[in-house]
């Protein structure tokens, strides 16, 4: 039986990565708020890529410096954007057995990151909670960011697509999607 067997959290941890190795101070201050959010029965997913083959993945190191509550922590080294971040969460959510997912990331990415999330958990009965960190972010980041949000009607629906969600019917019984 897992953590969320019973209907418990899964805590998702959005990583970022500049051009150089290690850990950037985004994603490590995204890590210190899930590591605040996190309590002993929750099951943790880190999520997020190597811009390299050769290098470590965001996932990684995050795992190598998490020190939060619990030591059930789920690693998602292929995620490469936000949908796959929303589509591997919603994944892990299912399989987990999970009510509700914590989505942690940055203030200026939070909303488009849940509307993604969100698509790929729609028809199910879990529900999203946001814990975000305060920083600014870069300029850059904040402009790529409102740049992003022209694609989000096609990516919303590409994460239904694609996170393959359990649908339910009125009665609670799983149904197939068309």
């Amino acid at each position: 039986m897992n953590a969320t067997s019973e209907g418990g959290r899964l805590v998702v941890v959005l990583g970022y990565s500049g051009r150089r190795d290690g850990l950037h101070e985004i994603c490590a201050a995204r890590l210190r708020r899930a590591e605040a959010e996190a309590r002993p029965e929750d099951v943790v997913l880190l999520s997020g890529w190597s811009r390299r083959r050769s290098r470590t993945s965001e996932a990684e190191l995050m795992a190598e410096a998490w020190s939060g509550p619990t030591t059930q922590v789920l690693l998602d080294r292929g995620a490469r954007t936000t949908l796959a971040n929303a589509v591997g969460a919603a994944r892990a959510a299912h399989e987990q057995g999970a009510r509700e997912v914590v989505l942690v990331t940055s203030g200026w990415h939070g909303r488009r990151a849940a509307a993604l999330l969100e698509a790929a958990l729609a028809g199910s009965d879990v529900t999203v909670e946001l814990a975000l960190t305060d920083e600014r972010g870069s300029a850059w980041a904040r402009l790529r960011e409102v740049a992003c949000w022209s694609a989000v009607p096609v990516q919303r629906r590409l994460a239904r697509a694609r996170a393959g969600a359990p649908r339910t019917g009125p009665d609670g019984a799983r149904v197939k999607a068309a």
